[in-house]
Order: structure tokens, then C-alpha cells, then sequence
């Protein structure tokens, strides 16, 4: 294969990824006027506290904009279970959901207490 294509061949393996689906079994849990730095860090607090395990936050938008924060003890898998903290879709604060990840533990009541 010649050099001249390989720019080519890594686009459109990004592309690819791009188009992929979203991940379904994301349920809304809320917003908040809250920064998604700051209620990425309350969730992980209050896991944290809660199970007595460490918990793993993922940086998922540069600058912690985005972030997902994993259930204590669950590996930081990207389809794992976690709470998912994005920007508000319009204007300011943050928009928060759960991703099972064939979780059946319930803790979308946990998140609720950080928005």
C-alpha cells in the first residue's frame, strides 16, 4: 500500500467510529444550573462515601465538560454502568443521565441528590 492512502484509510476509520449508534440504555436522571464538573464530582463523592469503594471518573469532553462517573467497583468500561454528565443542552448547567450497563442496582436516586 502506498503512503499517499494512509491519510485516506485513517479517515475513514474515523468516520466510521463517528457513525456509530448511540449507546441506548441511557435514561435521563435530570439537569442542573450546576457546572458538569461539579456534579460529576458530587455523584463520585456520594458513591465514593456510600459503597466505601473507589470511584472512577472518565473525562469524556475535554476541559470536564463531559464526564462519565462509573459505579464503585465497576470497571471504567464504555459501555459499563455509570452516570453520565454532559453540558445543558440549551444555555447554562448540566444535563445528567444513567447508563445501566446491565446494572440492576438503582441509583439514579443517588444522582437526583447532586442536581
Amino acid at each position: 500500500m502506498k503512503a499517499k492512502y494512509l491519510p485516506l484509510l485513517a479517515l475513514t476509520v474515523i468516520c466510521a467510529a463517528c457513525a456509530a449508534p448511540m449507546n441506548t440504555n441511557i435514561t435521563e436522571v435530570g439537569s442542573s444550573a450546576k457546572a458538569p464538573a461539579d456534579v460529576a464530582q458530587c455523584i463520585a463523592t456520594t458513591w465514593a462515601d456510600k459503597a466505601q469503594l473507589p470511584v472512577t471518573s472518565q473525562t469524556a469532553v475535554a476541559n470536564d465538560i463531559g464526564v462519565n462517573v462509573y459505579l464503585p467497583g465497576a470497571p471504567a468500561d464504555p459501555a459499563g454502568p455509570a452516570a453520565i454528565v454532559r453540558p445543558a443542552r440549551s444555555g447554562s448547567g448540566s444535563w445528567v443521565g444513567f447508563r445501566s450497563g446491565g446494572s440492576a442496582q438503582a441509583v439514579p436516586g443517588d444522582i437526583a441528590g447532586c442536581l
